[in-house]
């Protein structure tokens, strides 16, 4: 009898170890790779994606990326991903075309691989997701560049991040598409500031340095737009020089507050992390459906032919809202 009841517990504890192991294995575990860490950004992005992990209650984000913005730092973190089986990569890529290969043989492994922010080449991932249009966005920049430019006009650069963005070279595309229905904005510059802090800094004082008329700077990246602005107080040049572009509300209120930024526009870093988060675990349920997503709270999300699909319109900020959104991200 006892050898019988040891037989029934035996059993009992084989069986809870094959269901906490089901369970294990039903959880779906996304890596998130970013372009680096410590850009708040990112970091916005990141809660967004744990957001969305939550609400599906069977998901787990891993959180990656390399300390600078280069392809080798991104190539390096999907490879640790794959080595700890992963069942997709959401990543907004350095290069479109050096993370490639890698992201390929992911997919061979059947890892579901998505792109999000800026895109990889086509044939590595499944969709890419824009955090918005990418007319829209282009059009938005200079939009807001005339606006602070008035009706005078002036001389206009762009500071970008690094040359092989594939967000950001589209964007700038897009503006210059659009530059001459703005006949009073004249492009003479585009520099690279590598989405770091420091050069982005130091190419928007070479910029003031060049072009004693310069009126405008534009910056599509949260991490040049900050520089700039921070590099035109530094320089006197206040009310003569104004920034704009792309950044967030928790670190441009004080620069519209001194002044070098009148306004900029964002969409909610938040909301693209948990719509790439949702796009990736989807795609682990359902890898045929790809042409019309459901995103949680962001509703139905639309992809065409070649997998590209955008999330919402950018919204501007300025003296009037700033520092409400800007307790948020």
């Amino acid at each position: 009898m006892k050898f019988r009841k040891s037989l029934l517990a035996a059993a009992a504890l084989v069986f809870g170890l094959a269901t906490v192991s089901a369970q294990a294995a039903d959880t779906v575990r996304v890596g998130l790779v970013v372009k680096s860490l410590g850009n708040g950004f990112f970091e916005a992005a990141r809660d967004g994606a744990m957001e969305a992990a939550k609400e599906l209650g069977n998901a787990e984000v891993i959180y990656t990326g390399p300390t600078s913005t280069t392809a080798e730092g991104q190539i390096e973190s999907i490879n640790a991903l794959m080595a700890q089986h992963v069942d997709a990569i959401a990543v907004s890529a350095n290069d479109p075309d050096a993370l490639a290969p890698i992201l390929k043989r992911a997919m061979q492994r059947g890892i579901k691989v998505i792109s999000w922010d800026s895109g990889v080449a086509q044939d590595a991932r499944i969709v890419h997701l824009n955090p918005s249009s990418n007319a829209l966005i282009g059009a938005m920049c200079i939009k807001l560049a005339a606006d602070v430019a008035g009706q005078d006009g002036g001389k206009l650069a762009i500071l970008s991040a690094t040359p092989t963005s594939s967000n950001q070279n589209i964007w700038i595309d897009e503006m210059k598409k659009v530059l001459p229905d703005y006949s009073q904005l004249d492009l003479i510059d585009t520099v690279y500031g590598d989405d770091l802090a420091d050069k982005s800094y130091r190419e928007t004082v070479a910029l003031l340095k060049k072009y004693p008329d310069l009126k405008v700077i534009v910056a599509p990246t949260s991490v040049g737009i900050v520089a700039a602005a921070q590099a035109v107080e530094d320089q006197g040049q206040v009310g003569k020089v104004y920034v704009t572009g792309l950044g967030l509300p928790s670190e441009l209120a004080g620069h519209v507050d001194a002044g070098s930024v009148k306004s900029f526009a964002i969409w909610n870093p938040i909301d693209l992390g948990y719509s790439a988060m949702m796009i990736a675990y989807k795609l682990t349920q359902d890898p045929k459906e790809t042409q019309f997503i459901e995103v949680g709270r962001m509703g139905p999300i639309s992809f065409d032919a070649d997998g590209n699909g955008a999330m919402s319109d950018p919204f501007i900020y300025d003296a009037s809202n700033v520092h409400k959104f800007a307790k948020i991200f």
